[in-house]
Parts: structure tokens; sequence; C-alpha cells
């Protein structure tokens, strides 16, 4: 229906973001565009915009759909009121949300979230 749609953010639509703050975020892109798609760095990024987005309550037929995931992400991180930094520092959080996934400390949906879905079933 979309062909630039995705279900969540992809990291191809990572350089489309370069331009769109300070020098900070800019050097931030120019870093993960270098990394492999399955890099901690590239999934925490992905997992920030994911967040940011709300990709979880994006559906096909929607508007943000219709844009496309580049656009959408545009949109995200141009309309985000807070610093580069403050970006950065959410990042870092969702990095290690990734990390500790990854070495198996943390389950993949915390208890609310496990709560959430179960009742959305």
């Amino acid at each position: 229906m979309y062909p630039d749609s995705e279900i969540l953010f992809p990291p191809r639509c990572i350089l489309h973001l370069r331009n769109l703050r300070g020098e900070l975020w800019a050097r931030f892109i120019d870093h993960l565009t270098q990394l492999p798609d399955d890099h901690e760095d590239v999934l925490g990024f992905s997992l920030l915009m994911i967040q940011l987005g709300s990709c979880l309550t994006c559906s096909l037929d929607s508007y943000r759909a219709s844009l496309g995931c580049c656009t959408c992400a545009r949109r995200t991180i141009a309309g985000f009121k807070g610093s580069d930094e403050e970006l950065l520092q959410l990042f870092e959080e969702a990095r290690e949300k990734v990390r500790a996934y990854l070495s198996g400390a943390q389950p993949v949906l915390s208890s609310a979230e496990e709560e959430a879905e179960s009742a959305a079933d």
C-alpha cells in the first residue's frame, strides 16, 4: 500500500536525519551511518526512534504510514523540543536497554508492557 512504510523505524532512514539539528547531532548521525544495521548503537537508535515516533501505534492505513517512515522520522526529530544533548541522553538510555536485552539481563517486555499487551488481547 505504502512502499516507503515499514512496521518499525528502518535504519535506512538514519541518514535522512543528519541536517535536522546542530553539529553534535550531525556528528552522531555520521557515526551511526558508518555502522552495520545490527550494531548495538544502531539498534539503540532504532529503539529511540520507535519510542519517540510511536511506531508501535502506527498502522499501515494511518496518515503517518502514508508519509513513509523517513518522513515521519524527520518530523519526529525536527519537532523534538529538547536539546541535542537531551536526544543523545535518550539514545544512551535506549542503547542500555538494548545491551541489557542482548546480554539476557532484561526481558523483551517490562512488567508494565506485558500487562498492557495482555490487556489488549
